[in-house]
This record gives structure tokens, C-alpha cells and sequence, in this order.
């Protein structure tokens, strides 16, 4: 079995929880895992509204069988993740339990986008973490540098997820602009980096982001509702020094 050593086995950090942050990659393989679980079946277009503002944190398991990759387990809609029984979980014991090479924490994170559309087929599979219930959701390929403790801000990463998340008119929203003139819209922000960072902080967080040179953040308020539609095309998803995520805009609301 291939060894890792991790800096940080708490949280999930760099191009890694691009790819788990969203939670709407279209899940693949399986991965056991110890605990409770359940399995249902289904194939329907599901749209989960009402988002801003909810919380939620994932699970990775992280195995080499067929080539390195991660599981990743999502508490939403299932649960907001409680902090006393995410703050007490344990990453090695978690991969020990599961027969992982290593377990990966990530979150807490909270919804930015009003709804979100996505295709799901299969079978659901759910299992417990220290008392957290979570909802298998992707299956995602690993390079050894995505273990690292290395984090890849502002690093432009690719994710399938077969989605499509929409921001309603009249949301404020809050966007990196590449110097290319590409708009990347904040879909998640998180409370790894700062756990006291909350959303009416966003606002001003230009004045505590590290921005490339040639990179500026801005807010506006949406005159028409803006849709980052990935159904069809591969999403392309970023970090900031916080940790916080946004996607490339794939539509142009009026600004």
C-alpha cells in the first residue's frame, strides 16, 4: 500500500477541495465504508432550492485500488453538520476504520448559489462518520501532489459534474476577474481557513485576498438571474487564499 504523509490530516486544502467543494460531481466506483449505510434507487432531475446560506462538510476517503482517488461524502441535504461531531472526528482513525490510505476532512462550507439542478442515476449510498450521516456523492482520480500540504490559489482546476447552479435576480454575488476578462463567480465560502469568516464579511474581502497580479474581486447585484450551466461541458472551479471557491461564469447576466 502506497504511504502518505500529511501535513495537515484535518482539513482538505488545494486542488483536491476544488473538486469536493460543490459536492455535484457525477459520483462513480465505490468505495465501502465503515459505518451505517443504506442504498435507494433512482434516475431523476433533481433541483435543490433555497441554498444560500446552508452548511454542510464532506468526507474523503482517499484509496489506491485501481489508481489513487478519493470518495467524497457530503452531510447536505441530510444534515448541517454538527459542529461538537465534525470537530471530533479524526482523520486517521476515519481511514483506518475504512481501510483507507488516508481520510480527508473538509468543510465546514456554506452554500452561495439559490438552486441547483443535477441529473442523478443509480443507486444512493449513505454512511456514518462519528454520528454524521452523509450521502456518497463522486468518486474523484488523485495525483500524489493533490495530497500534498501545498494549496494551489487561484489555480484554475477541471471538475465533471454534471450541474448547473443558478443565482437568482437580485442576489448580490461576489467574483474574481482573471486578467484574461473571465468573471469567477463564489460558489462556496468557507470557515477552514477562518472559522469565523461569515457572509456579510464577503463584501469587503478583497482587502484580505492575496490576488495574482492582474486579478481583481468584485460584488454586484444581479439584474437577471445567472446560471453556470455544466451539464454538457466540464466545469472549470478555483480557490482563493481562504479557501473559498467559485466557478467560471458560463453565462452574462445583465451587470
Amino acid at each position: 500500500m502506497t504511504s502518505f504523509t500529511l501535513t495537515d490530516r484535518r482539513f482538505l486544502r488545494g486542488p483536491l477541495a476544488l473538486v469536493a467543494a460543490g459536492s455535484i460531481i457525477a459520483a462513480g466506483g465505490l468505495l465501502g465504508a465503515c459505518g451505517t449505510s443504506s442504498h435507494s434507487s433512482s434516475t431523476t432531475v433533481v433541483q435543490t432550492t433555497s441554498l444560500v446560506g446552508k452548511r454542510y462538510c464532506e468526507v474523503l476517503l482517499v484509496s489506491t485500488d485501481g489508481g489513487l482517488h478519493a470518495t467524497v461524502y457530503n452531510t447536505y441535504p441530510l444534515n448541517a453538520c454538527p459542529a461538537s461531531k465534525w470537530n471530533a472526528l479524526d482523520a486517521p482513525e476515519l481511514a483506518t476504520q475504512n481501510g483507507a490510505v488516508a481520510a480527508l476532512l473538509n468543510g465546514p462550507r456554506y452554500w452561495l448559489m439559490d438552486s441547483i439542478a443535477k441529473t442523478t442515476t443509480g443507486a444512493r449510498v449513505t454512511a456514518t462518520f462519528g454520528g454524521i450521516e452523509m450521502i456518497k456523492e463522486a468518486t474523484v482520480a488523485l495525483t500524489p501532489a493533490d495530497l500534498s500540504a501545498q494549496r494551489a490559489s487561484y489555480t484554475p482546476h477541471t471538475v465533471n459534474r454534471s450541474a448547473s447552479f443558478t443565482f437568482n435576480a437580485g442576489r448580490r454575488v461576489y467574483e474574481l476577474h482573471d486578467p484574461s476578462g473571465q468573471r469567477w463567480i463564489m460558489q462556496t465560502w468557507s470557515q477552514q481557513v477562518d472559522p469565523s469568516l461569515s457572509e456579510s464579511q464577503l463584501a469587503t474581502l478583497d482587502t484580505r485576498l492575496e490576488l495574482p497580479s492582474g486579478w481583481s474581486y468584485t460584488t454586484r447585484t444581479l439584474a437577471t438571474p445567472l446560471v453556470v450551466a455544466t451539464q454538457s461541458t466540464a466545469a472549470h472551479v478555483l480557490q482563493d487564499n481562504l479557501d473559498n471557491s467559485y466557478s467560471l461564469e458560463t453565462s452574462h447576466a445583465a451587470r
